[in-house]
């Protein structure tokens, strides 16, 4: 639900922006308002679920998500709407961390959560490319606030039924950790990093980049991340603790999430404009076009740890990130009438896409403590939230600097740059396989 909404809502803003009269500078908020929200505090609804339990975490971060779900869909003034979007990404920023966290603290480290991880990467694949097809029929055969309204009933369910299926994960403030604190100062410095980032590239193409106000949100976000690090270095209860930052599997999960979510969040935005703007097909195939990407991505989240015990998580990694450059190498040549070579390509992408999903959060999470499960969930998802912002607004500004008049030029120009970032993301699996010892790709 989480993962669909990036994309659901994308399909109702053009029926959004003429119910509401709204002007193209704030219909983007729609988008950027709830992208700023669940990017910024991934990191802090991370280590909040570890402090105060997952599955409390997890509840509380759905209603919230579900609230807000029905407060947008019943919106008539776009300040509330745009504020219910905030709320949702707040909510969503607890949800996340708190699964993510919930699965690998319930499965032994070892092929048990490396097949946990899979079907949940396998699930977030077709999230995301669902939003595509179900936005297209929620909106032509009913209404923008349906694309809402859906969440509602079934966030509400899974808050009632999470009692009864996920198992208690105690807090890990016990009796052995009384005056365990959430570390506020950090919070508020990594929080307002992260989310004046975000803000930053996702209207740097709007507002452009030498706009006083982006320059100066940059400069903030520099200096709160540096101010954030000195800060955690004297905290006797940082939030992100020093040696986490040292680990090599949270490096490298977090520089592959992030190149990860470059090249899907861009590619599906471009993809859709591609399909509607340059075929002219309606919002409903444009979904059914793009969704083998989600069928393949999720057949590899099923069969990728069964090819990762073969040969070993990390060499997957090159393998995935290798098949994903190829399909965007097939879609630098889309063709300016017809998609049949698209439906192959994007197959390809959603194979390389879904195994670097799950394999990032595979090599972050090996060899962590539970206590920090949450906080490294929190920091893979950050990063590729990060990453998805970066790629929204790069590849249609791309495509838009090759080719003013939208055409096709352009498109297969922003896919190139999607395909720089699979083959860098190939780079990084491939260093980090010929560094690691034989038993740590095992």
């Amino acid at each position: 639900m989480v993962v669909l909404d990036f994309s659901i809502v994308n399909v109702a803003l053009p029926s959004i922006e003429r119910e509401l009269h709204l002007a193209q500078a704030q219909v983007q908020w729609v988008v950027t308002g709830y992208a700023i929200a669940f990017g910024g505090l991934l990191i802090l609804g991370g280590r909040a679920a570890d402090l105060l339990g997952r599955r409390r975490m997890f509840i509380a971060g759905l209603v919230a998500f579900s609230l807000a779900s029905l407060a947008g869909g019943l919106a008539r003034d776009p300040i509330l709407l745009i504020m219910s979007r905030v709320v949702q990404g707040m909510g969503a920023a607890v949800v996340a961390p708190a699964a993510l966290s919930l699965i690998t603290t319930s499965f032994a480290e070892g092929p048990e959560r490396t097949r946990a991880i899979g079907l949940y990467g396998s699930i977030s694949s077709v999230g995301f490319v669902a939003g595509q097809v179900l936005g297209g029929v929620l909106v032509q055969l009913t209404s923008w606030r349906a694309v809402f309204l859906v969440n509602v009933p079934v966030g509400l369910l899974a808050a009632a039924l999470a009692p009864r299926i996920l198992a208690v994960q105690p807090a890990t403030r016990t009796a052995d950790h009384k005056d365990h604190k959430l570390d506020i100062r950090g919070a508020m410095l990594i929080t307002s990093a992260v989310a004046l980032t975000v803000f930053a590239v996702s209207q740097g193409t709007r507002l452009g980049w030498t706009s006083p106000l982006i320059i100066a949100a940059v400069l903030a976000a520099i200096t709160a991340a540096l101010t954030f690090g000195k800060a955690e270095t004297r905290h006797p209860e940082p939030l992100i603790r020093p040696g986490l930052m040292h680990s090599k599997g949270i490096r490298d999960g977090s520089t592959l999430a992030f190149l990860l979510g470059l090249w899907n969040g861009g590619e599906m935005l471009v993809m859709s404009l591609y399909l509607q703007q340059v075929l002219h097909e309606s919002p409903l195939l444009t979904g059914l076009v793009i969704a083998p990407q989600g069928v393949v991505g999720f057949t590899m989240g099923l069969l990728g740890p069964r090819l990762a015990r073969h040969i070993g998580i990390r060499r997957l990694l090159v393998v995935t990130g290798a098949t994903a450059a190829l399909g965007f190498a097939a879609l630098t040549g889309l063709p300016a009438v017809g998609y049949s070579p698209v439906l192959l390509a994007v197959m390809l992408i959603g194979f390389g896409t879904a195994g670097t999903a799950f394999g990032s959060v595979v090599i972050a999470s090996r060899g962590m403590a539970d206590a920090d499960q949450g906080l490294v969930g929190g920091m893979i998802n950050t990063s590729r939230q990060i990453g998805a912002a970066v790629g929204a607004a790069l590849l249609p500004a791309v495509a838009e600097s090759v080719s003013a008049a939208g055409g096709v030029d352009g498109d297969r120009a922003a896919m190139l740059t999607a395909g720089l970032a699979a083959v860098l993301a190939t780079a990084v699996a491939w260093h980090a396989a010929h560094l690691a010892p034989a038993h740590a790709t095992a």
